[in-house]
C-alpha cells in the first residue's frame, strides 16, 4: 500500500499480519499529525491611507489558505496562517488600490503596516475614484483641502465644520457652530482622546481669537452630528473628535496673511516625533467693516506641542502642550447705523466715549502612556489639566440720536452707560483609564475618568439708560439702573464618569453589518446627581446593491452642567445677585437617527448623496437667551423640547479631481416654558451650505475656493428678558467668500521661481527642502451683504423699544503666503 502526503514524499507498507497494520497506523496518524503540527505564524500590523489614517474595514486575505481578516476603527489587524516557502497577502478595501505581501518562510509573529492608496487610476484619460464608507455614526473628514479655504476665522477648523450637513454658523467672526438646535455648549471637542474648553465670559466674535484646534497639526478628524458612540462624554448635540500628527520626518509650515501668521515645525523618527506650532492672529483688518468706528487693537496668541515617544513594541507615551493669551483693546468713537425699509429709513448715530479692555489666558496639558500587550489589546493612563484666567473690562458711555430720515424726524435722543468688572478663573484637572480588545470580529472599548473642576467668579456689571433727560426706567422719584448683576461664587466638585462599548463586525447573505452598544454612566458630587445612557447604532451595507449604505442609530445623552448652566439669578432690591442651584438637573436628549448613503458615478465621476432625518426629545431643558455669542442660562430646568429635522448632502467631483459639496438641511425645534411652546433661540428652519472647488483647465498651478452659506433667522427680543418676549426674527444669514491661489512653486515640478537667475543656481538644493510655495487672494463677504448678528436696543420715555441691528463685517479683500517644506 502506498501513502502520499503533502510534504511530496511517500512509502509503502507491507501488512504482513495485524502487528505490522497496528504499527503502520500508528505511523500513518505520527507523520499526519506532524503534517498536521505544520509551523504558524502570526501576522499583525496596521493599514493606512497615503495620509497616514488608519483604514478601518479593509480586508487581508491568505492566499491558497481561505484564511482572512478585517481591520479594526484603528486600522489594526492580526492573521494566524500555515507557514511556507512562500506566503502572500492580499489587502483590499472598496474606495482603495489593492496590495499585495509576499512573506518567505515567515515565522513567530511579524509586524506588517500597509498603505492603501486612494483608488485614483487613470483608464484612457478617464479618472476613477471611489469615496470612504461611512458605516458608523462619526464621518471623516479630509482637511487638505480648507488650507486653501477663504476663512475670516483665519483657517479654522471648525469653519470647515460649519459646511457640513447639519451645522451653521452665522457669524464669521466666531468659530462656534449650531448643531441640530443645540447651542455652542452642547458641541464636545476631543484632541487625542482628551476634551478641551473654551472661555467662559466671551460675550462677542471679536473677542474670541484663536481655537484650540492648530489645523496644521491636524492628522485625522471625526465629526458625528447625533447619535454618537458611548466613549464620547456628556453633552447633546455633536462630537467633533481631533487627532494630533506624528511626523515621520522633518517638515514644516509657514503661513502669513492680513489675518495673522502661523509656524509649524514637525521631526520624528521610529521611535520619537515632536510637532510645534506658533499662531499669532489679529482681526483688526476686518472689525475696520463694522458701523462701530475706533480703535481696535485684538491680538491673539497661541502655543502648542505634541511630543510622542514609541521605545518599545508595547509602550508608547504622549504629551500636548497648550499656552494661549487672547487680548481685546477697543476704543470706540462713533456709528452710524442705516436701517429700515424704503419707505421708512432710519439713521441711528452715537458717539461713545471709554473703552473696553479683556484678557482670555488659557493653559493646557494633557499626558498619556499606553501599553500593547499586543495589536488586539491596549490599555492606556491618560491625565490632564486646564486652567483658564478671564477678565473683561469696560467703561463706555455713548450718546445717540434716532431719525426718521423719510420723514426728517427725530425720534429720540439719549445717553447709555456700561460698566463691568468680570473676572473668572477655572481650573478642570482629570485622571482616566481606558482599553481597546479586539476579539475576531469583536472591538471592545472602555474607559473610567475621574474629573476636579474649581471656578471662582467676581462680577459687577451694570447698564443705565437716559431717554430725553429721564432714566429708564422712569420711577419718578429715585434714579434706577436697567440692568444691574453682581456675582461672588466660588465652586469646587467632582465628576466619575465610565463607559463600555463593544464593536461588532460581521457579515451574511444579506451583506455587511456593523453594530455599535453601548453604556455610559457619570456622577456629579455637585447635585448628586447619577445617571446612565445607553446608545445603540447599526450600519449595514446590503450585497444586493453595494452603492448603498443605511445607518440607524439611538440613545440617550445627558449633558450634565458646567457653571454657566446652573447660575440663577435673584433680584434683591433692584440688584441681580447670581446664586448657583443644587438643585439642578442634567439635560436630556434622546437621538432617533435614519440616515443613507447612495454612491453612483455622473459623468464617469464619483458622487455620494447622503440624507439624515432625526427627531431629538428633549427634557429637563435649562431656557437661554443669546447675544451675539454670549448665552445667557436661566439657571433652572423648567423646559421640554424637541429638534426635528432633515439633513442631506450631494459630495463629489463637481469638476473632476476636486471634492466639492452641497449641503442641505431643514429642521424646527422648540421648548414648552410654563405650558407654552416657544422656538428656541436655535430654531434656524433651513440653512444650505455650499463648498466648491476648481482649478483651470489644463494646469493644478491656479485653484479657485468657494464657500457660500444661506441660513434662516434665529429668534431674538429685548436683551434680559425671558423667552416670551423673543419673538422676534433676525434676517436670514447670507455670505459668499471667494479664493484664488496660485502654486508659485512646486517640489515635483520646476515653477517659474526656477526662471530667476539667482534662484535657479540653488534649485536643486532647494528642490529638496521647499515643496510648496502657494499665493492667495480672498474675497470675504464678496456680495458685501449687510448680515445681523445682534441688536442695539435703545428705550425712549414712553418705555417703546427699538431694536437697531449689529452688522457684522463687510466685504474685504485678503493675501495670503503659504509655504510647506
Amino acid at each position: 500500500m502506498k501513502y502520499t502526503f503533502r510534504g511530496n514524499f511517500s512509502f509503502f507498507i507491507v501488512m504482513k499480519n495485524p502487528l505490522h497494520m497496528l504499527l503502520s497506523v500508528l505511523l500513518l496518524l505520527l507523520v499526519g499529525t506532524a503534517d498536521g503540527w505544520a509551523q504558524r505564524v502570526t501576522i499583525k500590523g496596521t493599514v493606512r491611507d497615503e495620509h497616514g489614517a488608519p483604514v478601518e474595514i479593509a480586508n487581508i486575505l491568505v492566499e491558497k489558505q481561505l484564511i482572512g481578516a478585517t481591520t479594526n476603527l484603528e486600522g489594526k489587524y492580526e492573521i494566524k496562517c500555515e507557514s511556507a516557502d512562500s506566503v502572500v497577502l492580499v489587502y483590499s478595501m472598496i474606495g482603495y488600490q489593492t496590495r499585495r505581501r509576499v512573506l518567505r518562510n515567515p515565522s513567530g509573529v511579524i509586524t506588517l503596516d500597509v498603505m492603501l492608496p486612494s483608488s485614483n487610476f487613470t483608464l484612457q484619460g478617464v479618472t476613477i475614484k471611489e469615496n470612504r464608507r461611512q458605516t458608523g455614526t462619526m464621518q471623516k473628514i479630509d482637511m487638505k483641502q480648507a488650507r486653501l479655504i477663504p476663512d475670516a476665522s483665519g483657517g479654522s477648523v471648525e469653519s470647515f465644520i460649519a459646511t457640513q450637513a447639519g451645522v451653521s454658523n452665522t457669524n464669521e467672526l466666531s468659530t462656534q457652530y449650531n448643531v441640530r438646535g443645540g447651542n455652542f455648549d452642547e458641541n464636545s471637542v476631543y484632541v487625542n482622546g482628551i476634551e478641551v474648553y473654551r472661555p467662559l465670559l466671551i460675550r462677542a466674535g471679536q473677542q474670541e481669537g484663536l481655537s484650540f484646534i492648530n489645523p496644521d497639526m491636524v492628522q485625522d478628524i471625526g465629526f458625528s452630528s447625533g447619535g454618537f458612540e458611548a466613549r464620547y462624554g456628556d453633552k447633546m448635540s455633536s462630537v467633533l473628535d481631533i487627532t494630533y500628527r506624528r511626523p515621520t520626518e522633518t517638515e514644516g509650515t509657514l503661513s502669513a496673511s492680513l489675518l495673522g501668521a502661523n509656524a509649524y515645525v514637525g521631526y520624528g523618527n521610529k521611535t520619537f516625533s515632536m510637532a510645534n506650532s506658533i499662531r499669532y492672529k489679529t482681526s483688526e483688518y476686518l472689525l475696520g467693516t463694522l458701523d462701530t468706528h475706533g480703535e481696535y487693537n485684538p491680538a491673539f496668541f497661541d502655543y502648542q506641542t505634541y511630543l510622542y515617544w514609541h521605545p518599545t513594541s508595547n509602550w508608547s507615551a504622549g504629551f500636548i502642550g497648550n499656552v494661549s493669551q487672547n487680548s481685546y483693546h477697543f476704543v470706540p468713537h462713533d456709528r452710524s447705523t442705516s436701517f429700515g425699509t424704503l419707505e421708512n429709513i432710519r439713521n441711528f448715530n452715537v458717539y461713545f466715549a471709554g473703552k473696553e479692555q479683556d484678557r482670555f489666558q488659557t493653559f493646557f496639558g494633557a499626558g498619556n502612556i499606553t501599553y500593547e500587550a499586543s495589536s488586539a489589546s491596549s490599555v492606556s493612563l491618560n491625565v490632564s489639566a486646564y486652567r483658564t484666567n478671564e477678565k473683561e473690562t469696560y467703561d463706555i458711555i455713548s450718546q445717540y440720536w434716532l431719525d426718521n430720515v423719510t420723514e426728517d424726524v427725530n425720534m429720540g435722543v439719549g445717553t447709555y452707560m456700561e460698566h463691568a468688572r468680570n473676572y473668572l478663573n477655572a481650573s478642570v484637572m482629570s485622571l482616566g483609564l481606558s482599553g481597546s480588545h479586539k476579539l475576531d470580529a469583536h472591538h471592545i472599548q472602555w474607559g473610567i475618568e475621574g474629573k476636579d473642576e474649581r471656578v471662582s467668579e467676581h462680577l459687577r456689571e451694570w447698564e443705565y439708560r437716559d431717554s430725553s433727560g429721564y432714566s429708564i426706567p422712569h420711577t419718578g422719584t429715585s434714579l434706577e439702573l436697567i440692568y444691574n448683576m453682581q456675582s461672588d461664587n466660588s465652586v469646587h466638585n467632582r465628576r466619575v464618569s465610565s463607559y463600555a462599548q463593544d464593536t461588532w463586525r460581521f457579515t451574511n447573505d444579506a451583506g455587511l453589518f456593523v453594530v455599535n452598544a453601548g453604556l455610559r454612566a457619570s456622577y456629579w458630587t455637585w447635585n448628586h446627581e447619577p445617571i446612565v445612557s445607553p446608545r445603540a447604532s447599526v450600519g449595514f451595507i446590503p450585497s444586493f446593491n453595494e452603492n448603498f449604505t443605511f445607518r440607524v442609530a439611538s440613545g440617550v445623552y445627558y449633558q450634565s452642567p458646567f457653571y454657566k448652566e446652573y447660575r440663577d439669578t435673584t433680584v434683591v432690591n433692584g440688584t441681580g445677585i447670581a446664586t448657583l442651584n443644587r438643585d439642578i438637573r442634567s439635560q436630556r436628549s434622546i437621538h432617533f437617527v435614519l440616515a443613507s448613503d447612495y454612491q453612483f458615478r455622473l459623468y464617469d465621476r464619483p458622487f455620494k448623496f447622503s440624507v439624515e432625518a432625526y427627531h431629538k426629545a428633549l427634557s429637563n431643558l435649562i431656557p437661554y437667551n443669546i447675544d451675539n455669542i454670549r448665552i445667557s442660562y436661566y439657571g433652572e430646568n423648567c423646559a421640554t423640547g424637541y429638534a426635528t429635522g432633515l439633513d442631506m448632502k450631494l459630495f463629489g467631483e463637481f469638476v473632476p479631481g476636486t471634492d466639492s459639496w452641497l449641503t442641505c438641511s431643514v429642521m424646527k425645534t422648540e421648548e414648552k416654558i410654563g405650558g407654552v411652546w416657544y422656538p428656541r433661540p436655535t430654531d434656524q428652519r433651513v440653512n444650505i451650505s455650499l463648498y466648491f472647488t476648481d482649478y483651470f483647465p489644463g494646469t493644478d498651478r491656479w485653484k479657485m475656493s468657494l464657500k457660500g452659506t444661506y441660513a434662516n433667522g434665529l429668534p431674538f427680543g429685548p436683551p434680559h428678558t425671558g423667552r416670551e418676549k423673543q419673538i422676534f426674527r433676525a434676517p436670514a444669514y447670507r455670505r459668499v467668500d471667494i479664493g484664488m491661489s496660485y502654486r508659485l512653486f512646486g517640489s515635483d515640478d520646476e515653477g517659474p521661481l526656477s526662471q530667476i537667475p539667482f534662484i535657479a543656481d540653488s534649485y536643486a538644493m532647494r528642490q529638496s527642502k521647499v515643496k510648496n510655495i502657494w499665493l492667495g487672494i480672498d474675497a470675504f463677504n464678496l456680495l458685501d451683504i449687510s448680515n445681523v448678528n445682534s441688536y442695539y436696543w435703545i428705550t425712549d420715555i414712553e418705555n417703546h423699544q427699538y431694536a437697531v441691528p449689529n452688522y457684522l463685517t463687510g466685504r474685504r479683500i485678503n493675501f495670503r503666503l503659504l509655504v510647506d517644506f
